[in-house]
């Protein structure tokens, strides 16, 4: 039984072999070869980015409202005497709006003839103050001449006594007539306040610019009604420095703590293309947000804006500049992540110096992945060197990378040599079929 079974093994091996020196005898025929795909090591300047996207904002905005109820009837103008709209520049105190005042100039009236009713009877207080004065004068003089006659005993003790009740009597009037004058001057304040009240509501009728500016948003139209509650209604956003603008960037808080102020900064606008600007980071805000469970901090980036080009509320696309060297040797990520599939691509005498096993991918093509520093400074990696039909290993220190091209350090490394990024297969006939595939005929 084991010998019977023994037989069908043997037999399957040999196939297996013949099928591969089979196989091996069609790649050979087929002219199937290597072929390198390579880049030049050149020189050049390389910056470690950090890209985020940010919405351009004027540096300062004042948020015009109103302080009173009723109707817009009409706007001011600016200071080209055209009357206010987007975009109007305006001076500090112009006519922004005039709210309809007919309310508020019959409170100030009622206000103004309450303050002359106070007044009068201020003086209508002072007035008896004066006649009580007398009253207690006269009173008082009577008492004593009274006081006399009793030690004399010319009068009698009850006419004594009403002079001196008199006298009594005349001292509380004076006393109330003084407390009276000071309600009266009270009321006199009052109205005085009343008064200034209804003056400054009558004031506010007309809406002023507090700052001298460009007007970014107006929100109300002639004819609508402005409902004055706790919080003011905005009406007018007026941007006091055009040529100055902020770029308010959402950052991970995985980049964050590379970006410090006074970073160099380039962004583009979508509604300048091909055109770049330049900025510098202003600071990063402590009030961080999370979203889908992502911390992002804010950071404000500050850049000129002379010509007016930049618009309030364009989207920036910011690059913050980490890291920069300049002219450098660059290489390709690529050839960094390659390393020969076989140990006969090597040249003969580089073989035995057993390179190292190849590198691990430090590119994954985006900017914000590359941390340059001097830890990244004292990595060593390989770069294979094309040499005929072969390569040749080369050790380098990485430096600063972009996503693309690595900046390296290398006393075995030139401008202008090339390195390996790639391998392709090719044919010699691309019409070369395995012998071992049945053909079909061909249909002409």
């Amino acid at each position: 039984m084991q010998r019977f079974l023994t037989r069908p093994v043997l037999a399957i091996a040999i196939i297996i072999l013949l099928g591969g020196a089979g196989a091996g005898w069609w790649w050979v025929r087929s002219d199937h070869k290597l072929s390198f795909r390579t880049a030049v090591v050149k020189h050049g300047d390389v910056a470690a980015t950090i890209s985020a996207t940010g919405t351009i904002e004027p540096i300062e905005v004042v948020d015009v409202g109103a302080q009173v109820a009723g109707l817009i009837k009409t706007f001011g103008t600016d200071i080209n005497g055209k009357t206010i709209d987007y975009g109007s520049v305006v001076e500090e105190g112009a006519m922004l709006a005039k709210i309809d005042e007919s309310v508020y100039a019959a409170d100030l009236a009622v206000a103004k003839a309450q303050m002359e009713q106070d007044k009068a009877g201020e003086l209508s207080a002072a007035a008896s103050l004066e006649q009580a004065r007398a009253k207690l004068t006269q009173a008082e003089a009577d008492w004593n001449r009274a006081q006399e006659l009793g030690r004399s005993k010319l009068l009698a003790v009850s006419d004594s006594d009403s002079f001196k009740a008199a006298y009594e009597v005349a001292r509380a009037n004076v006393a109330v007539a003084d407390a009276a004058l000071a309600e009266a001057r009270a009321a006199t304040v009052q109205a005085q306040a009343g008064l200034d009240k209804a003056q400054r509501n009558l004031d506010f009728c007309i809406i002023k610019s507090p700052v001298k500016g460009v007007i970014i948003d107006r929100r109300v139209n002639i004819g609508q009604t402005v409902v004055s509650s706790f919080n003011a209604p905005s009406l007018f956003l007026i941007a006091k420095d055009l040529t100055k603008m902020q770029i308010w960037v959402a950052v991970n808080e995985a980049d964050v703590g590379r970006i410090v102020p006074g970073a160099p900064v380039t962004f583009t606008c979508d509604a300048f293309p091909g055109r770049q600007f330049e900025g510098a980071v202003g600071k990063v805000r402590l009030n961080a947000t999370m979203t889908q469970n992502v911390v992002m901090y804010t950071v404000e980036v500050n850049t000129e804006n002379p010509d007016n080009t930049l618009l309030p509320y364009l989207t920036a696309n910011v690059h913050f500049m980490v890291r920069k060297e300049s002219d450098v040797l660059l290489v390709p990520n690529a050839a960094l992540r390659w390393s020969p599939s076989s140990l006969a691509q090597i040249a003969p005498d580089a073989r035995s110096r057993n390179p190292v096993d190849p590198p691990a991918d430090n590119s994954s093509g985006n900017t914000n992945s590359s941390k340059p520093g001097k830890d990244s400074r004292e990595r060593q990696e390989i770069v294979w060197l094309k040499e005929g039909s072969f390569v040749r290993p080369v050790e380098v220190k990485i430096g600063t990378s972009d996503g693309a091209n690595t900046a390296v350090v290398a006393s075995d490394l030139r401008e202008g040599q090339e390195v390996v990024t790639g391998e392709t297969t090719g044919q010699a006939q691309a019409s070369t079929k395995n012998p071992f595939v049945p053909q079909l005929p061909s249909r002409r």
